[in-house]
């Protein structure tokens, strides 16, 4: 379906008009959402972890809304208000530019930088621009939107670069710990721990990635009757009678960038969506639905994935601190040596779970955006051949996705519960910061 999509905007874009008629083809919003679902494309063929893909999202949508904001003086930059984010480079006066154009130059130019896969990007880019040349764009504004493009693209990756992401590529590994209470590797792959230092992060809005401690994990015992193991019980005695709408729920929800199959002694894997990338389609989805132009569909995306960006780092700080121990692990030793999840587990400790922070956090983001009762169709999981679910509001479907942890068999309540006030706190937070910038007031009264 997105191969005749972007058949049809190239189509459109190199169809002779009249003078004038560009501009119209090259603002029409469809650009941006072809852009970002390339680049999604792009991070699951090159199978990016969850946190890896929000600090792609992120960089590559600020440096899409900040080419596009010039375009229209009401949207209020990032600057100073993003950490390490300085004033981002002006359009030079006097020289005519389209901004939506220099957003989705900046996109690719960020996305492609960020990615391994940087050909698929070049060659999507290579054909989108040649129709842009061909819709009848004067050559000077061609050529001083795509420059500036890729200088606001130059200019994020500077900033990019002083996140502490390359050093955390040579951080120690995790080491596993004896402790019975600690994440243990889980079957088939026993892969090793994904991100051990992702807490290291230069945050975007957050104050550091403790900010928002969630309240403490159940107190790990193997005693039959202590609280563990009710949760632990809970869990083994849900999987065992799952419905079939549970069991859609889970799937649909998977998330799973790296699932590992096993046929006799074939082992391959399969690839699918990150969480936030999820939460990232919701927001096409979102958009295009409410029709919103450039300018606002480029904002939108820019907070959706700073909130996402925010909340794994977040997440994952509490995740390498309780180091709390997986559903299959605790069943497998202690109630049932045979027992399964419906889902294949994550490579990384289990609380808090980090679908039901990142689910939080981006419904509080897109319904300050679009407003409560925002009922939409998810078709996210359609090209993974799972249907579409429709969702009454933001909030209704992040509250699934968060409890398709426990049916899925990979999470236990606590972590899903106090997973969902997490990120609901920083959704709070990062949306009040978002819109005290973009209306210029003081954002000393949001609250922590």
């Amino acid at each position: 379906m997105r191969i005749v999509a972007i058949a049809v905007l190239l189509l459109v874009l190199a169809l002779p008009g009249q003078c004038g008629d560009w501009k119209t083809r090259v603002e029409d919003p469809t650009l941006i959402h072809e852009c970002v679902k390339k680049v999604t494309d792009v991070i699951v063929y090159d199978i990016f972890s969850p946190p890896v893909a929000s600090r792609i999202y992120a960089y590559m949508t600020v440096a899409g809304y900040e080419a596009a904001r010039p375009g229209n003086t009401s949207y209020a930059s990032l600057a100073g208000n993003l950490h390490g984010l300085g004033n981002v480079p002006a359009p030079e006066a006097g020289r005519p530019c389209n901004y939506s154009l220099a957003a989705v130059q900046a996109i690719l130019s960020v996305g492609k930088a960020l990615v391994i896969s940087e050909g698929k990007v070049e060659a999507f880019e290579t054909q989108l621009m040649a129709g842009v040349r061909s819709s009848g764009i004067p050559g000077e504004v061609y050529a001083n939107s795509v420059e500036y493009g890729r200088k606001v693209a130059a200019y994020i990756l500077a900033w990019a670069a002083k996140d502490h992401y390359k050093e955390t590529r040579s951080e120690p590994k995790y080491d596993l710990s004896n402790d019975a209470s600690a994440w243990k590797p889980t079957p088939p792959a026993y892969m090793k721990a994904v991100e051990p230092h992702w807490s290291e992060m230069r945050t975007f809005l957050l104050d550091s990635a403790r900010q928002f401690v969630p309240h403490p994990p159940t107190p790990f015992s193997a005693e039959k009757g202590s609280a563990f193991y009710q949760d632990a019980l809970e869990v083994y005695d849900a999987g065992l009678k799952l419905t079939e709408e549970q069991k859609a729920v889970a799937n649909f929800w998977d998330c799973n960038p790296f699932k590992m199959n096993v046929n006799g002694h074939l082992m391959f894997a399969t690839k699918k969506i990150s969480p936030g990338g999820h939460w990232i389609n919701i927001t096409s989805v979102a958009c295009q639905k409410a029709g919103a132009d450039f300018i606002r569909s480029a904002e939108a995306y820019a907070w959706v994935s700073i909130v996402i960006a925010d909340a794994f780092i977040s997440c994952w700080d509490e995740k390498y601190r309780s180091k709390a121990i997986r559903p299959e692990t605790y069943i497998n030793q202690y109630i049932s040596a045979d027992w399964m999840p419906l889902l294949q587990t994550p490579p990384f400790p289990e609380y808090t779970s980090g679908h039901s922070v990142v689910s939080a956090c981006a419904a509080v983001v897109l319904t300050k955006l679009f407003g409560e009762g925002f009922a939409f169709t998810d078709s996210t999981e359609v090209e993974f051949g799972i249907p579409p679910r429709r969702f009454v509001s933001f909030r209704q479907a992040a509250e699934e996705a968060a409890i398709s942890r426990f049916y899925g068999g990979i999470h236990f309540k606590p972590a899903i519960n106090y997973g969902l006030e997490e990120g609901d706190r920083i959704g709070k937070f990062v949306s009040c910061k978002l819109r005290a910038a973009s209306c210029k007031l003081q954002a000393a009264s949001c609250k922590r």
